[in-house]
């Protein structure tokens, strides 16, 4: 008789993801501090020696007392790649923030049944702070102010 294996039903790291949001807020703090003050934006400009890779777009969409709403997305991008969209909500009391819609998905679940008729992932709110993660940390590490053009 052959031997049955269930696949062990997924379960959210809930230390991973607090993690997440917590490096993703002091990412954002460190590019652009005064999102609490005022209603500002942000470019941050991508190249690799003189080719422009793209632009990374943080604009404050809303401001509340404890949480900041925003935009961060890429413009200038190769035409060949697709065009992330994502609004990320700031939790400044928990210094967190949290990926709360992507493209036209929104308010994401913690766990997805898999497969799915939206076909997301198991762990997609996990995957989708730790993409935003590896992005604010690219443009720290590789990002500068645009150069206008002229």
């Amino acid at each position: 008789m052959g031997v049955t294996l269930l696949k062990e039903r997924y379960r959210v790291d809930l230390v991973e993801l607090q993690a997440a949001c917590e490096a993703n807020y002091a990412r954002l703090m460190r590019l652009l501090p005064a999102m609490r003050e005022v209603a500002c934006a942000r470019r941050v400009a991508l190249s690799q020696g003189e080719q422009q890779l793209g632009v990374l777009a943080l604009e404050v969409l809303e401001t509340c007392p404890y949480t900041t709403t925003l935009q961060v997305r890429q413009e200038h991008s190769l035409p060949w790649l697709p065009i992330p969209q994502l609004e990320v909500r700031v939790y400044h009391d928990a210094r967190m923030a949290e990926v709360v819609s992507a493209q036209s998905a929104r308010r994401f679940r913690s766990i997805y049944p898999y497969p799915n008729e939206a076909m997301h992932q198991p762990d997609e709110k996990t995957q989708l702070n730790l993409f935003l993660g590896e992005w604010l940390s690219h443009c720290l590490a590789c990002g500068h102010e645009p150069v206008p053009v002229r």
